[in-house]
C-alpha cells in the first residue's frame, strides 16, 4: 500500500518543506496538543506555524465557525457582511492608528502584498525599505522584500528593494555596541543610505523576525527610524503576522516596543488571529487605505466564517488575558530555557519575548551556525512528544517555540524539559 509520504511527493513540488525524516500526519488536537495518525500524542509548541494561537478546537470558535457554516458559508465583499464589519471594528480599534481602515485577506503574504500595493500607489514609488534577515511572505513581491536568502528564491521583482541594517542584535558590525550606539549606528545607516537613493515608499519591518529566527533590534530602533523616515514622508509599515495580538506578553502589537513615535502608518496581520482560519489583513489610515484610484474587491477575504472564528477566537484572548498568560508564563518559560542553555555548549543564545522564543545553535566552540544540530534537536523533541519549529537566518540553526497562548506553567516545564533532554542528547 503507498504511504501517504509517498503519495504526498508524488503530487507535491519538491520544494514543499515537510519537517522529520519520517514526516508525521497529525489527525486532531485539543488544547495544546496533538495527534498524529498513529496515535501518538504531542504537546504543541509551534502552532502550526504560530497560527493555532489560543488552542487546538477552542470549543468558542467552534462553535463560532460551525453556526456560521449552518447560515451562510460565503458571499464575497460585493454584499454587506456583519462578521465583517464587527470584526473590522474591534481590529481598528485595538490597532491604535487614527481614523483606520481594515482590508481583509487570506494570509499575511497577501497581507503584506496589499501593503506594498497601497505604499506605492500613494507615495507613487516602487522603492521599498526592508530589514536584513526579514521574511514577508511566499508572492512573486513579498520574496522580492525578504532578506532572507533561503526564503527568497528569485532576484527578479517589481520593486526596487534596499535593505536597512537593524533587526539582528547580537550578530553583524553593531553587535558589540551598547543598545542605545546600535540604535544610533542604525540610525545614521538609514540616514546614508536614504542620500543616496530616490525617494521612498515605505519601510516594512517585523518587529521581532519570525522566520528569521525571533531576532529583534533594542526597543525604539523603529521609532528612531520613524522619525527619519517622517521627514521624507516616507511609510512604516508594521509585519504583525507573527508579533500581534498579545503574543509578546509586554505589548498587544510588536510595534508598540517602539511606541515613542506613536504607531504605523500600515499595520498586516494574519496567522494567530483566525486560530487556524484563513484571515490575513491590513489596517491603514484612511487617507493611505483609500489612495487607490481603481476598483477592488476580494473573493474569499472578509469570508463570514473565518469572520465568525475571529471574532470569537478575539474575545477569547481579551476576555482571558491571554496576552498576560503570555508574559507570565512566556517569562517562566524563558528563564528555563536559559537555564538549560548555559548547560550545553551549542546554545549561543536564547532569546525572545513573551511565547515567541528562540534557541540559536552554533558548533560549540565557535560563532558558526549549526543546522545539522538544529535538525537533530527538532528529531528528538518530537521523539519526546514536543513539537517546535525551527529558523533563522544562518542556514535555519534556530530553534522556534511559540505555543498557543493558553499555556499552562505545567506544560511549559514539561516542554522544556523535553528541550533538555533533546539538547543533551547532541
Amino acid at each position: 500500500m503507498t504511504s501517504l509520504f509517498d503519495r504526498h511527493k508524488a503530487v507535491t513540488p519538491e520544494w514543499l518543506a515537510l519537517y522529520y525524516g519520517e514526516p508525521i500526519e497529525l489527525t486532531h488536537g485539543e488544547g495544546r496538543h496533538v495527534w498524529d495518525a498513529e496515535g501518538r500524542k504531542y504537546l504543541d509548541f509551534f502552532g502550526g506555524i504560530l497560527t493555532t494561537m489560543t488552542a487546538h478546537a477552542l470549543p468558542e470558535v467552534t462553535k463560532a465557525v460551525s453556526e456560521q457554516a449552518g447560515r451562510l458559508i460565503h458571499s464575497s465583499t460585493l454584499y454587506l457582511n456583519r462578521p465583517m464589519v464587527e470584526l473590522a471594528e474591534r481590529i481598528a480599534t485595538l490597532s491604535g492608528i487614527p481614523d483606520a481602515r481594515v482590508f481583509f485577506t487570506t494570509s499575511g503574504t497577501e497581507a503584506n502584498d496589499t501593503a506594498l500595493l497601497l505604499a506605492t500607489a500613494y507615495r507613487r514609488s516602487n522603492q521599498i525599505l526592508a530589514m536584513r534577515n526579514s521574511y514577508h511572505g511566499r508572492s512573486f513581491s513579498a520574496v522580492s522584500i525578504t532578506g532572507n536568502r533561503a526564503w527568497s528564491p528569485t532576484s527578479l521583482s517589481p520593486l526596487q528593494t534596499l535593505y536597512v541594517h537593524g533587526g539582528v542584535r547580537s550578530r553583524g558590525p553593531y553587535a558589540h555596541l551598547s543598545d542605545a550606539q546600535f540604535i544610533e549606528a542604525c540610525v545614521t545607516d538609514l540616514r546614508d543610505l536614504l542620500g543616496h537613493t530616490r525617494e521612498a515608499a515605505a519601510l516594512i519591518a517585523e518587529p521581532i523576525q519570525g522566520v528569521g529566527g525571533f531576532t529583534s533590534p533594542p526597543d525604539g530602533l523603529y521609532a528612531a527610524f520613524r522619525e527619519v523616515l517622517a521627514e521624507r514622508g516616507i511609510l512604516w509599515i508594521s509585519d504583525e503576522v507573527q508579533t500581534g495580538w498579545g503574543r509578546t506578553g509586554d505589548h498587544f502589537w510588536g510595534w508598540q516596543a517602539h511606541a515613542a513615535s506613536g504607531p504605523p502608518d500600515v499595520l498586516t496581520f494574519a496567522k494567530g488571529i483566525g486560530n487556524g482560519t484563513s484571515i490575513g489583513g491590513v489596517v491603514a489610515r484612511a487617507e493611505v487605505m483609500n489612495c487607490l484610484d481603481a476598483n477592488s474587491i476580494s473573493t474569499f477575504g472578509g469570508s463570514p466564517v473565518t469572520m465568525a472564528a475571529g471574532n470569537a477566537n478575539l474575545a477569547y484572548l481579551l476576555e482571558h488575558d491571554l496576552q498576560g498568560n503570555a508574559r507570565r508564563v512566556g517569562g517562566l518559560l524563558i528563564e528555563r530555557l536559559r537555564a538549560i542553555g548555559a548547560q550545553s555548549p551549542a546554545v549561543r543564545e536564547v532569546r525572545g519575548r513573551g511565547l515567541m522564543l528562540g534557541i540559536e545553535l552554533v558548533k560549540p566552540g565557535t560563532d558558526e551556525a549549526d543546522p545539522q544540530a538544529a535538525a537533530a534537536v527538532l528529531e528528538a523533541a518530537r521523539e519526546g512528544g514536543l513539537l517546535i519549529g525551527k529558523g533563522g537566518g544562518h542556514d535555519t540553526s534556530v530553534l522556534r517555540i511559540a505555543p498557543p497562548l493558553t499555556l499552562t506553567v505545567a506544560e511549559a516545564e514539561e516542554g522544556a524539559s523535553i528541550i533538555e533532554r533533546a539538547l543533551r542528547a547532541l
